[in-house]
């Protein structure tokens, strides 16, 4: 399968460090793949969820995955490239509380993804940006897009890292 789901004992970190911020937030899953982060911050309290997935096999995985967990109407799903999502979800003028992105690894786009919202209102000094990347990939160049990490989880074989604009 395509797909590389976040493993289990991983999400479950993931999901202990995001815990405090989840209650009603409006939160955003990039490249959702299976739905399982969008799906999971659902679950545990999040008011908004939007997931965007382009893959016409994952997006049918996200909505068999939305229906067994009973979550259809709770979540908004987007069928599309994650750069004509994003203006689209800017033309509704709000920011995101924590938007979270599992791009396919070592390919730069989450340095696309992150340029394109470093000046984005989907982000604003609230905002946790969570990228989930490969161990060897370089955020060398987020202080001069004016992001700077707030924290950093390293597992195996890939890490979170947890980001913020800077004050």
């Amino acid at each position: 399968m395509a797909v590389r789901p976040t493993q289990d004992r991983t999400k479950e970190t993931l999901f202990n460090i995001l815990n405090p911020y989840l209650a009603d937030c409006r939160f955003l899953d990039l490249f959702s793949g299976s739905g399982a982060i969008g799906i999971e911050a659902l679950s545990r309290g999040a008011g908004d969820v939007v997931l965007v997935e382009q893959s016409a096999e994952s997006l049918a995985c996200i909505k068999e995955n939305l229906k067994s967990t009973k979550l259809t109407e709770e979540a908004r799903l987007l069928g599309m490239d994650v750069f004509r999502a994003i203006p689209l979800l800017e033309a509704e003028g709000r920011a995101f509380d924590i938007i979270f992105m599992d791009p396919p690894y070592d390919k730069e786009l989450e340095k696309q993804v992150l340029v394109r919202l470093a000046d984005s209102c989907l982000v604003d000094e609230q905002t946790l940006l969570v990228v989930e990347a490969s161990l060897q990939t370089d955020f060398s160049y987020l202080e001069e897009l004016g992001f700077e990490v707030f924290r950093e989880k390293k597992y195996k074989t890939n890490k979170h890292l947890f980001i913020k604009k800077k004050a």
